[in-house]
């Protein structure tokens, strides 16, 4: 990208889309549709992140409340592209199956993410950590059945390329545990991950999913590189929810142009702003 590039990209997000599985969105801030206090908070939310596109939770349970509500019914379908998810699942075949489950239903309603999965294929109830090989395994099945999948790992770079390599459109590592808020743990891995990842292909998208807690860990995974961002818990938890969506809007957009202009190297020593080069020194007297 030439400088006038990046300087019109920054300036203007629509000008640096996000492109995933050929399609184009202005927004690279995903947000999570769980853990709300009501459905018409979630809304609120939805509407102040400036996302466009969201997940949900495609088991039945998840998809009605307490008092029988359907989140479906609080989301706009012709606004958001949903992004169905495989959240809860322990292996690769329970995976695959709620990932038809949810093309099935998003076909019903003539939503654009019907092809769409967001795949989880967890390795235990405390860590929630992601299991590697049964998300290379889901991977492979669900992109033979015509499916684009965005896989939640770990940061573990060669666990995220085997991943890419098993056909992903893209992969997602972890800035640290589901739900943890614990920000980005380990940046140099997500570097590792950025780096392995865009080898050869330097538009693969790579989203940091899941562990952020406020909006400067949104910042910090933007100016490492990444092309986007997926969190739920932050925004859902948080005392106001509507005004930490909205501060994750921007923290991701000031992040991706930050990372676009490019941040002055790190050194061990001062550097005087204004320099001593050349200053005219002036002794009373003389």
């Amino acid at each position: 990208m030439s400088n006038a590039d990046a300087r019109a990209a920054a300036a203007d997000p629509a000008q640096s889309p996000l492109v995933i599985g050929g399609r184009v969105f202005t927004s690279r801030l995903i947000l999570g549709t769980g853990k709300y206090k009501s459905y018409d908070l979630m809304r609120e939310s939805l509407d102040a992140s400036g996302a466009e596109v969201i997940t949900v939770a495609v088991r039945r349970e998840r998809l009605y409340n307490d008092r029988n509500e359907s989140l479906l019914s609080f989301i706009d379908l012709s606004r958001y592209t949903i992004l169905p998810n495989t959240a809860g699942c322990f292996s690769a075949q329970d995976a695959v199956r709620v990932a038809r489950l949810g093309r099935e239903l998003l076909e019903q309603l003539g939503n654009a993410g019907a092809s769409w999965v967001k795949l989880e294929v967890l390795g235990d109830k405390k860590t929630l950590l992601p299991d590697p090989m049964g998300t290379v395994e889901a991977t492979r099945e669900l992109v033979k059945d015509g499916f684009n999948v965005l896989a939640y790992t770990s940061d573990d770079p060669i666990a995220a390329l085997r991943i890419k390599e098993a056909g992903a459109t893209s992969v997602m590592p972890a800035g640290s545990p589901i739900g943890s808020g614990q920000g980005v743990l380990n940046r140099n891995n997500i570097l590792l991950c950025l780096e392995l990842l865009k080898q050869g292909d330097p538009t693969f998208p790579v989203i940091v999913d899941a562990g952020v807690g406020s909006a400067s860990d949104v910042s910090l995974a933007m100016e490492l590189g990444a092309d986007g961002v997926l969190l739920n818990t932050a925004v859902a938890h948080a005392t106001n929810a509507p005004l930490m969506a909205h501060a994750m809007r921007h923290a991701c957009i000031a992040g991706r142009q930050s990372y676009l202009a490019g941040r002055i190297a790190r050194k061990l020593y001062a550097s005087a702003s204004s320099p001593w080069e050349g200053v005219i020194s002036y002794i009373p007297g003389e």
